[in-house]
């Protein structure tokens, strides 16, 4: 049977769902495969959205017209801002979502949004004619003519699941593997590579003493993910408290003993494993020397009586499992729910892609998500959306979305991902952005709304309420600029904040400048104000705390900028270069950067090889 249409999405995990949304959004007919319209949206890893980096990609999805921070507000059982003791670049804001509740949201925002379809169906082949995608294959044989695809596979594509010797080919969370597209992909010339990921075991909250464990509770006011949700949405609202507990001697002991009975540790695992979210076995060996390492313990939902211990995920046979959890304080009669497990799967080398996320080689088909070697719900939601409304402002003949490390995190992780590629599961961090002072979660919307309304992502009455709360912003400041008191007025406020009192008048910028004055506290002798909102007030503060600093780093985006702005010949010959080195030659021929910028941090070229690069263009 033949069927058409615009833009076929294979996976709705959360990138699949973004993709299919974008393009449906932008006005295009879109199909989104599914293996089981159950799993849609499934958080098979931590009940969470959000943490240190990943909450920065959820405001700027949410910035950019996207769903998950929308939908993440809906299902939130407990929030917290990460980092609050450190500058306000890295403040983080995570929550505990409930799990099947942000399914459900998700699958029925799916099925009311006009110009989309949800089939369930598993892909087994991609067509390509004269180097351009032209239609899907399912398992059953229908074929699917289009335009464009966008693949998000998450962890199914060729799946296998490990618990100590046992092994056998599977999805996440039971569900079937994908088997039959890796080696369609294989045919059409994509490298695929080998990639690991894990989960801990589920326990029964009834059987753990949670009443010895320390308390974890969530923070008092909350600030939503998206522009779309009202700032009193969570006024009142009753959160579920996590906990904390530890590793001991004893726990360690059980995993030492049984360590080669692990899937990793025995050599039946051949994936690589995300650096930054190990196993518990993997910690134990790694950091042999700590006495212990913390575990969360957190609700899977408001309505069930599962918990997920996180940072214990293993691949340790299920009679290790229960005695690993016994060993730890208040889990001595824990039941296990679900057992942990590691899965291996296919992903593709992301050097092959454009900073669109289409592949070079093969006009039409676009990566997202864990396909693209990342991992986490948040990195896959973001590249999604990117690769989503990217095939379909290709097909409407309009400017694709590129998104510079200057101004996104989203940026910074497609750029990081396409340019240097990626030996193990990617996982966005505060750290890999030169300039995360600039890219805060406060300032999301200033950063990237105008480009999703441009897009025709961001509606007519979301963008003037944008407008509206960016004139609120620079009207505030100006205000705190040009108000001045006294010190007979300040030095009360001062004193109580442990901060010397004033030797002369001074501006209420010039008192919010001083590290323990907030805007808050501020209202205690600024008569004249105005209720802005708890987000306009963040970046109120945020912006005149951090004005010299915020300077000096939009100087220096600015001196790259010229970098980005000089654009190189696709056809460029790098091998025939004189004086470029050969290593320099043959990263530059297999990644083809499009600007001289992105040709720079390319692992391999040095600064010397970019000034023969320009040399050679006669670029000055």
């Amino acid at each position: 049977m033949i069927n058409k249409t615009s833009v076929a999405v294979v996976g709705a995990g959360h990138a699949g769902i973004e993709a299919a949304l974008a393009s449906a959004r932008l006005g295009l007919d879109t199909v989104l495969f599914t293996m089981s319209l159950d799993s849609i949206a499934n958080m098979p890893c931590n009940p969470s959205i959000g943490g240190t980096g990943k909450g920065h990609l959820v405001f700027e999805i949410d910035a950019l017209g996207g769903e998950m921070g929308r939908a993440a507000d809906r299902v939130t059982l407990q929030s917290r801002t990460l980092n609050l003791g450190k500058g306000a670049a890295v403040h983080s804001k995570r929550i505990q979502a409930d799990r099947k509740e942000y399914q459900k949201i998700m699958k029925q925002t799916l099925e009311k949004t006009d110009n989309l379809r949800l089939v369930q169906a598993e892909i087994v082949d991609i067509g390509v004619e004269n180097g351009r995608v032209c239609s899907v294959k399912t398992m059953l044989g229908d074929v699917w003519e289009c335009q464009a695809a966008v693949l998000s596979t998450g962890t199914y594509l060729d799946g296998r699941i490990f618990v100590g010797d046992v092994n056998y080919a599977s999805g996440p969370d039971g569900m079937l593997a994908a088997t039959g597209l890796s080696e369609s992909l294989r045919r059409l010339g994509v490298r695929l590579m080998r990639f690991k990921t894990g989960t801990p075991s589920r326990v029964l909250r009834s059987s753990i003493d949670l009443s010895i464990l320390e308390r974890q509770d969530g923070e008092g006011k909350i600030i939503p993910y998206s522009a779309l949700t009202d700032e009193t949405f969570f006024d009142g609202l009753e959160q579920i408290p996590c906990h904390i507990v530890y590793t001991n001697a004893e726990t360690h002991r059980i995993i030492r003993e049984n360590i080669t009975r692990s899937a990793m540790y025995s050599g039946h695992i051949h994936g690589t494993g995300p650096r930054y979210c190990p196993s518990i076995e993997d910690k134990v060996v790694r950091f042999a020397d700590k006495e212990r390492h913390q575990l969360f313990v957190e609700p899977v939902g408001a309505d069930t009586e599962e918990m997920y211990i996180q940072g214990f995920s293993t691949s340790l046979p299920i009679d290790v499992q229960h005695k690993m959890l016994e060993s730890l304080k208040g889990f001595g009669n824990a039941q296990i729910m679900r057992y942990a497990y590691a899965i291996e799967y296919d992903c593709a080398d992301p050097t092959q892609l454009r900073p669109t996320l289409e592949f070079k080689e093969i006009q039409g088909l676009y990566g997202a998500g864990q396909f693209n070697g990342t991992s986490g719900y948040e990195e896959a939601a973001a590249q999604g959306l990117v690769a989503g409304a990217n095939a379909a402002l290709t097909i409407l003949g309009k400017e694709p979305i590129v998104l510079a490390r200057s101004e996104s995190y989203i940026g910074t992780l497609i750029d990081d991902l396409v340019t240097k590629g990626t030996n193990e599961p990617y996982r966005m961090m505060t750290s890999r952005s030169e300039y995360r002072l600039l890219l805060r979660q406060d300032n999301a919307d200033e950063r990237l709304t105008p480009i999703g309304y441009k897009a025709g992502l961001v509606s007519e009455e979301r963008y003037a309420k944008f407008l509206e709360k960016q004139e609120m912003i620079r009207s505030e400041i100006a205000r705190l600029e040009s108000t001045y008191v006294s010190p007979a007025v300040a030095d009360p406020l001062l004193s109580s904040l442990s901060e010397p009192p004033l030797s002369s008048g001074a501006s209420l910028a010039d008192l919010l400048r001083r590290p323990q004055v907030t805007y808050e506290a501020l209202a205690a002798i600024d008569k004249d104000r105005h209720d802005i909102g708890r987000r306009a007030a963040l970046t109120v503060e945020t912006s005149i705390k951090y004005a010299g600093y915020i300077k000096r780093q939009i100087a220096e985006v600015e001196r790259h900028a010229r970098l980005e702005a000089k654009r190189l010949p696709k056809d460029i010959d790098y091998k025939s270069i004189k004086g470029l080195r050969l290593e320099a030659a043959q990263k530059l021929d297999a990644i083809r950067p499009e600007n001289v910028g992105q040709a720079s941090r390319i692992s391999g070229v040095n600064p010397a090889d970019i000034t023969v690069l320009l040399i050679y263009l006669g670029i000055n």
